[in-house]
């Protein structure tokens, strides 16, 4: 593809503000590709429940970088997910790029149904995400030295964001990637016991995991005015079905991802554990 061909084309980024959209538009704004961020602060504004936005935020868009936020399980999400891609597809944005869930029976009725739109589909799942303890709802308990989860001592296998965006720029910029389900996990499974030890070493703070019940996390997430289905996720972690490491970076990429310990260590440095 000439770079002029690339010039014209505009990928829609949907959560483009968010741990994997913003690296996505960056990456590709780097390669000297248009980018639109579709958010409701976008212009013009793109909000998942608000179907009138859809269209004019695909305007001239062939390719779009789907994230659905608060998470595909959420009620409501396979059917937004579903008209979405009918509309993206009738508008001319043919390549779908979706970003989706390890082990996540929901989120799979998702994936099917942008499959069924007629798309040029590529599946990204992802584990847990390494940027949760320094750009999202773990940095608090992180600064407070105390990570209270209801997961006991299961393991998950941490991804860093950089890798997801990497294997999510090749699939919106390379056809290899058509049709291709990609499951991306980090080179070693953790417990909450496990990443605290980590995050201490790279601090050099006390970072201690303490094992709560189910209902004390959703009464910590009431208190937070936040959603108690995320505590639901969690149940996710507890039943060992993501304890297994997947190779989706490698199969994408042909490298391995990175370890949670080089992530934290990096995040240390920026200051952003501080107190």
């Amino acid at each position: 593809m000439t770079q002029n061909a690339q010039n014209t084309q505009i990928t829609l980024v949907i959560g483009g503000h968010g741990k994997t959209g913003r690296r996505v538009a960056e990456k590709l704004s780097a390669q000297g590709r248009q980018v639109r961020i579709g958010s409701r602060s976008g212009q013009p504004a793109f909000d998942w429940h608000e179907p009138a936005t859809w269209a004019p935020a695909l305007e001239g868009v062939d390719r779009v970088y789907v994230t659905y936020y608060p998470d595909l399980a959420f009620p409501g999400a396979a059917e937004q997910v579903a008209e979405f891609s009918k509309v993206a597809v009738a508008a001319g944005a043919r390549r779908l790029v979706l970003l989706s869930g390890r082990g996540e029976e929901a989120a799979e009725v998702s994936e099917n149904n942008l499959k069924a739109s007629g798309a040029d589909w590529t599946i990204v799942r992802s584990s847990w995400f390494n940027q949760n303890f320094n750009e999202s709802f773990f940095l608090e308990p992180v600064l407070a030295g105390e990570i209270a989860l209801p997961t006991g001592d299961a393991v998950e296998a941490f991804v860093d964001a950089d890798d997801i965006a990497d294997v999510v720029v090749a699939a919106l910029t390379d056809d290899k990637h058509i049709g291709k389900t990609y499951e991306l996990s980090g080179p070693r499974l953790l417990s909450y016991s496990d990443v605290a030890a980590e995050l201490t070493k790279a601090t050099g703070r006390d970072i201690k995991y303490i094992s709560v019940t189910n209902e004390e996390y959703r009464a910590v997430l009431r208190e937070n005015n936040l959603p108690e289905e995320f505590a639901d996720l969690f149940t996710m972690i507890l039943d060992g079905r993501n304890a297994h490491l997947v190779h989706g970076v490698e199969e994408a990429l042909g490298r391995k991802p990175k370890d949670f310990a080089d992530f934290a260590r990096e995040a240390a440095a920026t200051g952003v554990w501080n107190v």
